[in-house]
């Protein structure tokens, strides 16, 4: 049998005791971390050519390794788990915010907020129903269910969208609403977890309000002291910037849920204004988060691999099948309907919205609160959830390329943005600017004074298939280019506005309206 809490090894003659962490069994704990993560780092790779999203791989490793499996692991702790894949979600939502680009959501946080929330009510409204009428399901594991499919997993759409060319537009939104709809629906499962019932819905509305006021007011302010600080204090070593920003991301959402706010939608503002803020050594940070998001997810997808019980999920296929059928072509696309009305999107935008959105992690993690909280027919809810996240995940994730080419969206990519590195010169009073000119970059063909820097900064030196040389004012930029721009701090943003503007417009960037630059020399 297994235990209620922990985690125990099926071996012959093994008493159950309470055993001191020696280091021996540390020698051991790190051995198995490092093969599971090997074997995770080499599954994106197989992943990645064979089209099977990532987080399947994963939870199949963690299948391999539980009771079922060869592992033979005996897992049954729904609380740890619930609380590890509350700290994987922080770390996955701080990733994704930091790489949101702000001028890709901000025409779409209207749009995006009312998906968040009116889209959230009607879906849960209509899986809810259908998990009733259709499966037979008591009303209040009904609605859990439909709360808890109904928050799409930032994790799966950061990964699943960045690699399809999409409209930035239609890419913005999605990744809002996968920051911002969390916050609502965590408060939705928690309420109907809870003994008491749910008397009034405007009670219920109010407090998600009150909550998702609270954690933006909080992510924004520490967002913004967070960048105000790292831009106006030199650390003495690079490797602190990403520490700091991880650091200031985690404050966000501790002090938003200890204020009795979203702590989620507090760390997704937080680190998006983080990301948005041209810190120092940014590649660094951003890979640094990167990395952290990655481990994030395999420990996250791996641990609700080994929660599972296969054997038991036999009888919930079917009702997680209906539930499934019901969410995807019904009440997702409803929801999608009635949340963007008022905004007028063309109807390709909308099929794609409708279809794109992902489940993953998250709802499995939603999951795991009626289990603690210990609601009659919980572990039922969970395999039910469990089931439509791995088959719906198996059919949206690979065919959303297709419907995408299908419905003619994904020509709607503009030129790409430059890749630019900034470092601190403290003593100089300046900073050095490392430029990629990617393909795509209407930059190449621009010759340097065409660049029409302000005057305290300059491009001195370039560096072209592996050859650096010192640029003349007539040396044509070409695709791969990589420029060093040195800046006096005063006009250090304006520098990197210009070069961002000839980037996506060319040489005639703030003449014609295609970007902010404005020629001061």
């Amino acid at each position: 049998m297994c235990s209620d809490r922990g985690v125990r090894v099926a071996a012959p003659g093994l008493a159950r005791r309470e055993r001191p962490l020696t280091v021996h069994h540390l020698n051991q704990l790190l051995l198995a971390c490092s093969i599971v993560l090997l074997i995770a780092v080499a599954a994106v790779r197989i992943s990645s050519r064979s089209g099977l999203p990532s987080l399947l791989v994963y939870l199949g490793i963690g299948i391999a390794m539980g009771q079922d499996g060869v592992g033979g692991i005996h897992f049954n702790n729904a609380e740890l788990t619930q609380v590890i894949g509350y700290a994987a979600l922080v770390v996955i939502l701080a990733e994704g915010g930091l790489s949101t680009k702000w001028k890709d959501i901000k025409p779409t946080l209207p749009a995006a907020s009312s998906m968040a929330l009116v889209g959230v009510a009607v879906s849960v409204g209509v899986t809810a129903a259908g998990a009733h009428y259709l499966s037979g399901l008591p009303w209040r594991q009904s609605l859990i269910i439909g709360a808890v499919v109904s928050s799409t997993d930032a994790a799966a759409v950061f990964s699943v969208l960045r690699k399809v060319p999409l409209p930035p537009r239609v890419t913005g939104m999605l990744e809002a609403e996968s920051g911002f709809n969390d916050a609502p629906v965590v408060i939705l499962v928690v309420a109907f977890s809870t003994a008491g019932p749910v008397e009034h819905w405007y009670t219920l509305l109010g407090v998600i309000l009150l909550e998702l006021a609270i954690g933006a007011a909080i992510g924004l302010a520490v967002g913004w002291l967070g960048s105000w600080g790292l831009r106006h204090v030199a650390l003495p070593a690079s490797g602190l910037y990403p520490i700091a920003v991880m650091a200031i991301a985690v404050t966000a959402y501790a002090a938003g849920a200890l204020a009795h706010g979203s702590g989620f939608l507090a760390v997704y503002l937080a680190s998006m204004m983080l990301g948005n803020a041209k810190l120092p050594h940014w590649p660094a940070t951003r890979g640094f988060a990167e990395g952290l998001g990655w481990i994030a997810q395999i420990g996250m997808f791996v641990l609700l691999g080994l929660l599972v019980t296969p054997h038991e999920l036999g009888g919930d296929v079917l009702p997680a099948l209906v539930i499934g059928l019901v969410l995807t072509m019904v009440a997702r696309p409803l929801s999608v309907l009635v949340s963007l009305a008022p905004f007028r999107l063309p109807w390709q935008e909308q099929v794609l919205l409708s279809w794109a959105g992902l489940r993953g992690a998250v709802p499995i993690i939603l999951a795991t609160i009626p289990m603690v909280n210990g609601v009659a027919g919980s572990r039922r809810i969970f395999n039910i959830v469990f089931v439509l996240v791995v088959v719906y995940t198996l059919v949206q994730g690979p065919t959303l390329p297709w419907l995408a080419r299908t419905l003619r969206l994904d020509k709607g990519m503009g030129a790409a943005d430059l890749g630019i590195e900034s470092a601190p010169l403290e003593r100089l009073r300046g900073h050095l600017l490392s430029v990629a000119i990617p393909e795509g970059s209407r930059m190449h063909g621009v010759e340097v004074n065409e660049l029409r820097l302000p005057a305290g900064a300059g491009v001195t030196l370039v560096v072209r298939e592996g050859k650096s040389f010192v640029p003349l004012p007539t040396t044509v930029l070409r695709h791969g280019d990589e420029l060093l721009v040195v800046a006096t701090d005063q006009v250090r943003d304006a520098a990197e506005k210009r070069l961002r503007a000839v980037g996506q417009g060319g040489k005639l960037a703030g003449w014609l309206g295609t970007g902010n630059g404005t020629p001061s020399r």
